[in-house]
C-alpha cells in the first residue's frame, strides 16, 4: 500500500435543483486498506439519464434503483451523479499505482474507491475513448437481451450513443443487415463510419428480425413496432423518467405476435447471468472499445469547471451532441 495524504480536496459536480448544478468541494479522508485514490483525467456525460436527473424527473418509485455507484445525496436533489470516469491511480496497491483505469463514479476530480471498483484500461485504448465504457456495457447487454444473431435484419431506432453502439455491435455479427434509424439525417455519416446502414423512419426497411428502440421518444417506439416482422422482438432501451408513454399495441401488434421486452444494464442479461459478473461484462466492454471508428461518438472536450454553465446546452437535444467528454487535466 502506497501512503496518501489526508488533507486533499476534491471537487465534484452536484445537481442541486431543476436545471441547476454546482461544483462543491469534498475533503478526502485517509485512504483505507484495499482502496485506491484516483485522479480523474476524462469523464463522459450520459445525456439521456443525466438530463432526467438534472430536471428532477426521476420517479419516486425509482429513487433507490436509480442510485449510481458511489453517488452522494438523495433524489431528487441534491445529488452527485454520473458513472463514467477515467483516471490515474495515485495511491493504493502497488500493482495499480500509476495505471490508467475506468470507474463507475460521479463527476469528481479526485476520489477513493475499493480497488475492485476500478478496471485497468487495455493498452490499445486511449483514455478519452474509454469514457464510453458504461455505454458500451449497456449496448452489449442489449445485444444479449435482444438475442440478435448472424444474418438477422436488425433496425436500431435512435442514433444516440447507446443506439449507435448497439448498431455497431450488431453490424459485427456475420451477415447481418443493420440499419440505424433516426430523424436527423446527419446521423447518416455516423452510421457509415460505424459500418452500418442508415435510414430516416419513413424510409427504413421493415420485416426486421430484431428491432432495438433507443430514441427516448414515444414516436420512436411507434417506429420500432412498425419495423418489426412477424413474431419479432422489439427491445425497449429508452428510459422515460416520469413520462407516460403511449405504445402502439393496437393494429397488427397482436396478429403479428410481436414481443416487446425491456433491457436495463443494472442486471446482466438472463442469457449470460449464470456465467458473467458485472466486472467481467465491464472488462469486455472496455475491450470492445479498441476500434478507432468509435471516436466519432465523442464530442470535443470541455473543462470540468465549466460544466455548470455548459450543461443546458449539452442537454439540449437539438445540439447534436453525442458523448460529451469532460476534461479534468
Amino acid at each position: 500500500m502506497v501512503a496518501s495524504r489526508t488533507d486533499q480536496l476534491a471537487q465534484a459536480l452536484w445537481y442541486t435543483a431543476p436545471g441547476r448544478a454546482e461544483i462543491r468541494e469534498h475533503a478526502l479522508l485517509a485512504l483505507g486498506e484495499g482502496a485506491v485514490r484516483v485522479r480523474a483525467l476524462y469523464g463522459g456525460l450520459s445525456r439521456g439519464t443525466e438530463a432526467l436527473v438534472s430536471s428532477g424527473r426521476v420517479p419516486a418509485s425509482e429513487y433507490e434503483r436509480m442510485r449510481g455507484p458511489f453517488m452522494d445525496g438523495k433524489f431528487p436533489f441534491p445529488v452527485k451523479y454520473g458513472y463514467a470516469t477515467v483516471g490515474q491511480v495515485e495511491a493504493g496497491p502497488s500493482g495499480l499505482v500509476g495505471r490508467t483505469v475506468f470507474a463507475l463514479h460521479p463527476h469528481q476530480t479526485l476520489f477513493d474507491v475499493p480497488a475492485s471498483a476500478v478496471h485497468v484500461l487495455p493498452d490499445n485504448l486511449p483514455p478519452d475513448r474509454a469514457v464510453l465504457a458504461a455505454n458500451m456495457e449497456t449496448a452489449l447487454n442489449a445485444v444479449w437481451d435482444a438475442a440478435a444473431g448472424p444474418a438477422d435484419r436488425i433496425a436500431v431506432v435512435g442514433g444516440g450513443v447507446v443506439g449507435a453502439l448497439v448498431a455497431y455491435l450488431c453490424g459485427r455479427l456475420p451477415g447481418t443487415d443493420v440499419t440505424l434509424v433516426d430523424i436527423n439525417p446527419a446521423r447518416a455519416e455516423l452510421a457509415a463510419t460505424l459500418g452500418v446502414g442508415f435510414a430516416e423512419p419513413r424510409a427504413a426497411k421493415g420485416d426486421c428480425d430484431v428491432v432495438v428502440h433507443a430514441s427516448g421518444a414515444a414516436t420512436g417506439l411507434t417506429t420500432a413496432l412498425e419495423l418489426a416482422g412477424q413474431e419479432a422482438t422489439v427491445l425497449e432501451m429508452s428510459w422515460y423518467g416520469d413520462d407516460q408513454v403511449a405504445a402502439l399495441l393496437g393494429g397488427a401488434f397482436h396478429s403479428r405476435r410481436l414481443k416487446l421486452i425491456s433491457s436495463q444494464v443494472g442486471q446482466v442479461a438472463p442469457s449470460h447471468r449464470p456465467r458473467w459478473t458485472h466486472g467481467r461484462r465491464l472488462s469486455a466492454a472496455l475491450a470492445l472499445l479498441s476500434d478507432v471508428r468509435l471516436d466519432a461518438l465523442l464530442t470535443s472536450k470541455i473543462d470540468f469547471h465549466n460544466l455548470p454553465e455548459r450543461l443546458p446546452g449539452i442537454f439540449d437535444p437539438n445540439t447534436g451532441i453525442l458523448c460529451q467528454v469532460i476534461d479534468y487535466r
